[in-house]
């Protein structure tokens, strides 16, 4: 598939093993590194890195510590993803994939719950439709935590500005079964793709 990039949602400790770790994560994070590796080349002839044949885009949570979303402030989740700690950390596994220009941070303000990734900035204030748009990417696979609110509202986000999206179904960790269930069925629905 030509014009691609896959779009990595929230693979960041806290989410995988930590204050809001869902279920199904371990295997999210296996299946995604599988799919990554089997992509990818990791050493190229100097031996100068890992180079990929598509870009890798991640989407991070990062709020600070009086988030709205956090229960001390009557929000509905347990604090996580607090800025520089390791619970917003991408995984270890991953961590090499993620090229800081790459990563989009979303969550920052404190006032503002914000599950799409379309609502994050790169360091250089780039949002992710601005810089897939740039990169003339047109197909876009969507892989993360969690189905039913970040990487749904992600991945309907880029429905709507116009990219072909395809979720992969194996890569994916939720809050809740019959939520991942529901959600999967109602994106098929709307046009993006399961894979």
């Amino acid at each position: 598939m030509k014009d691609l990039a896959l779009v990595v949602v929230d693979m960041l400790y806290d989410f995988i093993d930590g204050s809001m770790a869902c279920q199904e994560a371990d295997k999210a994070l296996r299946n995604s590194l599988k799919y990554i590796e089997e992509e990818t080349s990791l050493t190229d002839p100097d031996d100068s890195g890992i180079r990929s044949i598509f870009p890798i885009l991640f989407v991070r949570d990062s709020h600070p510590a009086n988030h709205c979303s956090f229960h001390e402030q009557g929000g509905p989740w347990p604090p996580h993803c607090v800025q520089d700690t390791h619970g917003a950390d991408i995984h270890e596994t991953l961590a090499p994939y993620a090229a800081e220009d790459l990563c989009f941070y979303k969550g920052q303000n404190p006032a503002l719950e914000q599950y799409s990734g379309f609502e994050g900035l790169n360091p250089a204030g780039q949002s992710l439709s601005e810089v897939l748009h740039l990169m003339e990417v047109k197909n876009v696979l969507v892989c993360g935590i969690a189905t039913e609110y970040c990487v749904r509202n992600t991945a309907e986000d880029l429905l709507k500005d116009g990219f072909h999206v395809y979720v992969l179904k194996d890569c994916l960790a939720y809050v809740d079964a019959e939520g991942h269930t529901t959600a999967l069925a109602e994106m098929e629905q709307e046009g993006i793709r399961l894979i």
